[in-house]
């Protein structure tokens, strides 16, 4: 089994990894802006 797949959007062809549903544009903003996992508290 692959561990990642080509992705391929305006900007060109990117590795995405296979176990996940999003597609290139996310998968940029991934790699070029800080995105925290962190959540906001509940109410």
């Amino acid at each position: 089994m692959t561990t990642h797949r080509s992705e391929k959007d305006s900007m060109g062809a990117i590795e995405v990894p296979a176990d996940k549903l999003w597609g290139a544009q996310t998968q940029r903003s991934l790699e070029h802006f800080r995105i925290s996992t962190e959540k906001c508290p509940g109410s």
